[in-house]
């Protein structure tokens, strides 16, 4: 875990929530278990595997140490995350989380929840995604499908669109979504549908077209969506949704699936669509086959 504790040792502090250290990038072979994220006043490490008390007491140690010299008037607050498989745990390790816990990213204010569930309420990987959908949304009607906390929504609003249409099953991640437009003091131009996007199409239908739909699936949820047989669906469905020249983001964050499964998809299920790009995911997210890392591809209707 030597690369984990040299990232530690140079640690700066961000005004901005993001990743500090991503082993499972594939970058650090003594640390691929590890992740470190920093929702601001907390940090929080993950390991993948599960670990001993005495590695997590190296952790702190090293916590602790960068931090007299980074804010030594300041409490350290940090939270563990276990997820290995069969033993999962969230713990409090030191100081405290602030409730409610709000982070900022871009300009933009999100609600986190560090101590709840393995999701906290921001993809930090998705940063540039909502970068480039702040840029383009100006104007614009925007589909927003498993929109979870709706970050793209928020940042979307910031950007100018006309409307945003936010659908996802839950309706507590759509309740955060609302709570994050709140704390952007966003005009009321956003939407929040809490349905399956598989039996909604109707209602989707008549508040099109659209100019940028952005799609970001599970890539495997039993009973919701499983991207090797659901995304085709959705892509089907693009044609009749976009406006002319009406971009689309395809999201997919599964390591199993490349970029040619939603080329592949698109060729078939709707081959107007042309290419323009694959987004830059942010830098602390490296990985040594980009293949396995998250996907998001910008496609246009003809």
């Amino acid at each position: 875990m030597q690369a984990l504790l040299s990232a530690i040792a140079q640690l700066q502090i961000s005004t901005d929530a993001q990743r500090v250290f991503h082993g499972r990038g594939g970058m650090y072979p003594d640390s691929a278990q590890w992740t470190l994220d920093w929702f601001a006043p907390v940090w929080v490490l993950t390991s993948f595997q599960a670990v001993s008390e005495e590695v997590l007491a190296v952790c702190h140690q090293a916590l602790a140490q960068r931090w007299q010299n980074l804010a030594p008037e300041q409490a350290l607050n940090w939270v563990f995350q276990c997820r290995a498989t069969g033993q999962t745990e969230t713990r409090l390790m030191a100081g405290s989380v602030p409730e409610p816990h709000v982070v900022s990213e871009q300009g933009a204010k999100y609600l986190v929840h560090v101590l709840r569930g393995q999701n906290h309420g921001l993809f930090l990987d998705m940063a540039c995604g909502r970068e480039w959908l702040k840029k383009h949304a100006q104007h614009e009607n925007i589909l927003n499908l498993f929109a979870y906390t709706c970050a793209f929504s928020v940042v979307a609003l910031q950007g100018g669109a006309a409307q945003v249409v936010n659908l996802d099953m839950s309706p507590a991640a759509l309740a955060v979504g609302q709570q994050n437009h709140r704390l952007n003091d966003l005009p009321p131009k956003a939407r929040f549908l809490g349905h399956d996007v598989f039996k909604t199409w109707g209602k989707i239908g008549k508040m099109g077209p659209y100019g940028v739909i952005v799609i970001d699936p599970p890539s495997y949820q039993k009973g919701s969506f499983i991207a090797t047989k659901d995304y085709i669906k959705l892509i089907r469905r693009l044609p009749d949704l976009l406006e002319p020249q009406g971009h689309v983001l395809l999201c997919l964050n599964a390591p199993e699936l490349d970029t040619q499964f939603l080329h592949s998809l698109v060729a078939e299920a709707a081959p107007n669509l042309r290419f323009v790009e694959r987004l830059a995911n942010p830098a602390a997210f490296v990985d040594t086959d980009p293949e396995k890392s998250l996907k998001v591809l910008h496609y246009q209707n003809a």
